[in-house]
């Protein structure tokens, strides 16, 4: 078994996304879906949607009750008996995002990429991920990409968990404070630059770049010391800055819509 294994057989990845920080990052992102969803769609409003990396498929169950075509693809094999017991019109398929050769070359119009750039460690295996995804999405199509941010790492675990001695005598950052990654980490971090790096490298277009959580992720406990009234204010408040490039780096993940030519 995998670390990756390992660790979703532990997490409740079908909670996360129903706590009040998952929400923000749940609507938030689901809020440009829709947005993008009218331009790519056919005739009746019906978009071909793959949801690589889906987990237990909180996203590739909102889209398939709104009538979308939805294929998910998810490694874990717990991850996927989940979302299979849900029992939705979701097509599934236990697969790896390197390789997505039993799906067809632009059979989607858009392909969301939201968990395998989190796990893989080599820009390799990005840019295959990445090419994967280009290749099952139509020409004019588009691919969302998520990433964990470099500067929610150091902050969270170095800083407010207080690991910052040990990683620094284990060589786990750099000069600049740019977290290293191999292969017995469960996570890559990243900055802007590297993600505008993998989009150039992958020959894709950005058409939006936006924080999917922002500050929620640093403030769990406020959040959910909120009213439902106040809860709202702060996804209001988010959804208004949620795409201004000075916030961006200190999201928790932030989303790059790409677009295929």
């Amino acid at each position: 078994m995998t670390n990756l294994e390992r660790y979703y057989n532990k997490f409740d990845e079908d909670h996360r996304l129903t706590t009040r920080h998952g929400q923000v990052e749940f609507t938030t992102t689901m809020k440009f879906i829709h947005d993008f969803i009218p331009a790519v769609a056919d005739t009746n409003g019906i978009a071909r949607i793959a949801d690589i990396g889906a987990g237990t498929g909180r996203y590739s169950v909102a889209l398939a009750r709104e009538g979308h075509t939805v294929t998910a693809v998810e490694l874990v094999q717990k991850n996927l008996s989940v979302l299979e017991s849900k029992h939705e019109k979701v097509n599934l398929w236990p697969g790896d995002a390197r390789n997505l050769s039993f799906l067809d070359d632009e059979s989607f119009d858009i392909t969301l990429v939201f968990g395998p750039l989190y796990h893989l460690h080599t820009k390799d295996d990005r840019l295959q991920a990445m090419s994967e995804a280009k290749r099952i999405t139509r020409r004019g199509g588009l691919i969302f990409c998520a990433y964990v941010m470099n500067e929610y790492s150091v902050l969270t675990y170095c800083f407010k968990q207080n690991h910052i001695a040990e990683v620094m005598a284990e060589g786990k950052l750099t000069a600049d404070f740019h977290t290293t990654g191999d292969d017995d980490q469960l996570y890559t971090y990243f900055r802007l630059e590297d993600i505008n790096a993998l989009a150039e490298e992958a020959d894709l277009e950005r058409v939006k770049i936006f924080a999917a959580d922002g500050a929620a992720d640093y403030m769990r406990r406020e959040l959910n010391a909120l009213s439902e009234a106040d809860f709202q204010h702060f996804l209001d408040y988010h959804l208004a800055t949620c795409e201004r490039l000075e916030l961006l780096g200190a999201s928790s993940h932030v989303v790059d819509v790409l677009r295929k030519w």
